[in-house]
């Protein structure tokens, strides 16, 4: 390995310091900037060695690799970009993913030391090292890069990586910060993940430990998923993984160039990424590349909504990266904000894909007896969690190999939507009543007693044919009594020109007892009973408030 002068960068120290050392925040992403950089160099495999004990790590592919000018002129110049010599890799046509020529940067983000060697087919090994703790020191002294030059690489240190490498790069991460220190399998899991070119092109594959990285590492994920729509028929060898989908694939057309799919899982902790805080979302990629994780974070109308829990999947938009305007952070982390083609992708996303995909969930999910989301307007709120507690109950009778007992309860549904609210309302209107007469002390009228006496009676007799002993109400007299009874005690009470409860109480007994006996009400009667009960309401409103 010669060198023939030692390497320097090719940019102010105090300007690589602001621009790089400590500008990425999450390992994932400087992973990403090396694995890029394979892609780039037209590798067919990238491997990651990681030693915890040690705490290190190593990136080698089999790239085109660099010869010492390449290492020089290209690597260390801060802004060079391989776009400059075309779109597309030279072997495997491959979009390039760089594009400003700092990425490399963010390998100075997670490690102390950093050791870079590289070959290609015709020459020897070169390279350098790049230790954090000298270039802090030579940028508090206000260092010319030319005062800088990288320290020499000890091929002793690659001793196991280079055997059989015929051409390629391999880079030493020494000293790595804590959030590196991850299991092989969550690796494998975040990089299956973000890393989508890593699973879809068969000429590129990621090895971690010796492991490939392969569909079967997010397999929790897939077979998690219930229901999937595909946006401008994206091919995607994950999508064919997906074998317990509960539907067919939904198609989503649009005409701006977006590709991708947008799938929920059957529960909120499925995209939980395990022994991590992370959940996995709706990510944005551009030819390729993870440009912004959990895009959702955008749509604070749509973020909080309850489906926006089950959402997770992959937009893909090469258009953000398709003219002469950089619109990714400095960090590679995420769009500048404010981007104008950005603002129409998100919406888009909003107006022409969520608001069906939620649409559609609820009616999936209803159709299944599972909770929708509370937020589509299909549906009350009070009518959604009265299917819920029916559901809920019904699954008390679910029998096996019995197709009939099966569409008795589906047909029952719509009918539990309105009793079970109704049933409530009455509950809870008669015994506010019965609260406020006996709380204000209201006289009973003479009939409001006979019928009290009356029911007693009845229920005496049924107690003692029940065999029963104990009381069965701890509602005291008033709790024999209805609504219309109820209605005519606080009406008497009530100034001349306050509009008479009994008058709709009177009407609203015969349904009441109606859904109070489970009866089955037509569409005429439940239509009816939701007007008298809205006046009923209003006027225990007025009576509860003082206004009598």
């Amino acid at each position: 390995m010669k060198n023939n002068k030692p390497f320097t960068f090719e940019i102010s120290l105090s300007v690589l310091n602001h621009l790089g050392r400590n500008l990425y925040r999450s390992f994932i992403t400087v992973l990403g900037e090396a694995i890029s950089n394979s892609w780039d160099a037209d590798a067919e495999n990238v491997w990651i060695y990681i030693n915890k004990e040690k705490n290190n790590f190593f990136i080698k592919d089999d790239g085109l690799g660099m010869t010492s000018n390449d290492f020089q002129n290209k690597f260390l110049k801060i802004g060079y970009s391989k776009r400059r010599e075309g779109k597309v890799s030279l072997k495997y046509k491959r979009p390039y993913i760089g594009r400003k020529g700092i990425g490399k940067l963010a390998l100075l983000s997670c490690a102390k030391k950093i050791s870079i060697i590289s070959k290609t087919l015709s020459t020897e090994y070169t390279g350098g090292v790049i230790d954090n703790t000298g270039l802090t020191k030579a940028i508090e002294h206000d260092l010319t890069p030319d005062k800088y030059p990288l320290g020499k690489v000890d091929l002793k240190l690659f001793t196991k990586y280079i055997l059989g490498h015929e051409k390629g790069t391999i880079i030493k991460f020494e000293k790595t910060k804590e959030d590196v220190k991850n299991t092989i399998s969550y690796l494998k899991k975040l990089i299956a993940l973000y890393f989508r070119f890593s699973l879809i092109d068969e000429s590129f594959n990621i090895f971690v430990n010796n492991e490939q990285v392969t569909l079967d590492d997010i397999k929790y994920l897939s077979e998690s998923t219930e229901f999937l729509w595909n946006i401008n028929s994206l091919e995607d060898p994950y999508i064919d993984t997906l074998s317990k989908l509960k539907n067919k694939q939904i198609n989503i057309d649009n005409a701006l160039k977006i590709t991708g799919f947008i799938a929920t899982v059957e529960k909120p902790k499925n995209l939980k990424i395990a022994g991590t805080e992370e959940k996995i979302g709706i990510d944005l990629f551009v030819n390729g590349r993870l440009r912004e994780r959990g895009i959702l974070s955008h749509l604070p109308d749509f973020s909080t909504r309850h489906i926006a829990s089950y959402l997770y999947g992959q937009i893909h938009f090469n258009e953000l990266d398709a003219d002469q305007i950089d619109r990714f952070a400095t960090s590679r982390e995420g769009i500048i904000p404010g981007d104008l083609k950005y603002g129409e992708l998100l919406k888009i996303l909003k107006e022409k894909m969520l608001e069906k995909i939620s649409d559609e969930w609820d009616k999936l999910r209803l159709s299944r007896d599972e909770d929708g989301d509370d937020e589509n307007p299909r549906k009350t709120l009070k009518e959604r969690r009265a299917l819920s507690l029916y559901n809920l109950s019904s699954k008390d009778y679910v029998i096996e190999r019995n197709a009939d007992v099966k569409k008795w309860r589906k047909e029952l549904q719509p009918d539990a939507e309105f009793n079970i609210p109704a049933y409530v309302d009455c509950f809870l209107s008669e015994n506010l009543i019965r609260k406020y007469i006996q709380e204000k002390k209201v006289p009973l009228t003479p009939r409001t007693t006979n019928e009290i006496t009356d029911c007693k009676g009845i229920e005496q007799k049924r107690k003692a044919n029940a065999n029963i002993s104990f009381d069965i109400s701890r509602s005291g007299d008033l709790s024999y009594v209805g609504m219309d009874t109820l209605a005519e005690v606080v009406d008497g009470v009530a100034k001349q020109n306050v509009a008479s409860l009994a008058r709709d109480a009177i009407e609203y007994k015969p349904m009441r007892n109606a859904v109070g006996h489970t009866a089955l009400l037509t569409q005429v009667a439940k239509h009816r009973l939701r007007l008298v009960y809205e006046n009923i309401k209003g006027r225990i409103r007025t009576l509860l408030s003082g206004n009598k």
